[in-house]
């Protein structure tokens, strides 16, 4: 029973160490703001190594629209979302429902909505709320999940799936 229980826990760090194994193979992400209506396709990962103009325009995109603050998203995150794009087969943006939260943004969305955490991933740009044009949400959570990247909710009802890079969990 100890070595059945303790098998999962090794999985999702083997699942993303072979994400990375190949470091020089480009990454590209696309997105496409829901609230702000802009969007953004680009290369940030080349030659084994993160592009840091790229960065800053990812951090952009998924500022707190509310607040129009940016935070750095962490790469991680990323690099997750990029497994998760290549899972589903499409070429169709992640459209975002919600990156980097501030926390005065975060305290409203806690008391306004059900399911907002006090202490959001949101407010460490290490999570966002998606959802991808042309693939079910039960498909975008199936892939999030095979990732075994961190935590990934599923919310059908308000149509996203939550993505982080905290510990992994679904819910």
């Amino acid at each position: 029973m100890g070595l059945v229980a303790a098998v999962p826990a090794l999985i999702p760090g083997a699942a993303m160490a072979a994400f990375h194994v190949i470091p020089k193979r480009a990454r590209s992400l696309s997105f496409y703001n829901l609230h702000t209506g802009e969007s953004l396709k680009t290369t940030y990962f080349a030659n084994g190594e993160y592009i840091s103009g790229a960065l800053k325009e990812i951090n952009f995109i998924l500022r707190d629209w509310r607040q129009n603050e940016v935070k750095a998203i962490d790469p991680a995150l990323l690099d997750l979302l990029a497994g998760i794009h290549n899972r589903l087969g499409t070429k169709e943006p992640f459209q975002i429902i919600s990156g980097y939260r501030t926390p005065q943004t975060n305290a409203m969305l806690h008391i306004q909505t059900e399911g907002v955490a006090v202490h959001s991933l949101h407010l460490d740009g290490k999570a966002i709320d998606i959802c991808v044009e042309g693939r079910s949400l039960k498909n975008v959570r199936r892939a999030a999940m095979s990732m075994f990247g961190g935590g990934v909710g599923y919310y059908p009802r308000t149509g996203f799936v939550h993505v982080d890079t905290g510990r992994l969990r679904f819910w």
